[in-house]
């Protein structure tokens, strides 16, 4: 699950459980949106777990210097 579809379900889930003063027969909303909530946490949590595992930092071996010899063309005879 992505960092985009978490933040729908947190943002889904809150309006089920804030803004909403509907009943559905047999279906508590507040239940639901507590549910879609928790998801989206979740989802964000395993989200950045697996995305700070893939972005480690490598050091690379030093760079040997590099010198460049440079002669100027022989002027003309």
């Amino acid at each position: 699950m992505g960092i985009g579809t978490s933040i729908f379900l947190i943002a889904v889930g809150a309006i089920f459980t804030f803004a909403m003063d509907a009943t559905v027969g047999g279906v508590d909303l507040d239940v639901v949106g507590w549910i879609l909530m928790g998801a989206g946490v979740l989802g964000l949590i395993m989200t950045g777990l697996i995305w700070g595992r893939r972005r480690q930092v490598v050091a690379a071996p030093a760079a040997q210097p590099y010198v460049e010899e440079r002669r100027d063309p022989a002027p003309p005879l």
